[in-house]
């Protein structure tokens, strides 16, 4: 996956500091839309600073997209997975339909709970790598 991100400062003779725009789904036509208070928010992260890139210069990263996604996934679909798994497995087992959706929203609950966890261990070592390959 590339993407275009600005040098924010140098780490070391290898690395350097980097913002990426945090990207949305939308197409950032706010004129067209009722506005949905989306910010152009940066996250910031480490990169493989291989060409020598100095502060403020524009330029285009990678990173790893099996990682990328294998990310989205764990993120996004094991709370809804557990969210289904919870509900079909008390469905089975009780027709109290209290009993079955409690179950799935603490199962979905569980889910996030596990995202927030892989997140943080995520960041503590390091995140994805990012890999300046040139400037734009």
């Amino acid at each position: 996956m590339t993407q275009i991100a600005t040098v924010e400062r140098i780490i070391d003779s290898d690395h350097a500091e980097i913002s990426v725009p945090r990207k949305s789904a939308c197409g950032h036509d706010c004129e067209e839309c009722a506005g949905c208070g989306v910010s152009g928010a940066s996250v910031h992260a480490k990169a493989a600073n291989p060409i020598g890139a100095r502060p403020g210069q524009k330029v285009v990263v990678e990173s790893s997209t099996r990682k990328m996604l294998g990310i989205v996934a764990f993120v996004y679909l094991i709370p809804v997975v557990l969210f289904l798994a919870g509900y079909l497995l008390t469905a089975f087992l009780t027709s109290a339909v209290a009993i079955q959706y409690t179950v799935a929203v603490v199962a979905f609950l569980a889910g996030i709970g596990f995202a927030i966890l892989y997140d943080r261990r995520l960041r503590a070592r390091g995140g994805l790598s990012f890999t300046i390959v040139r400037l734009f």
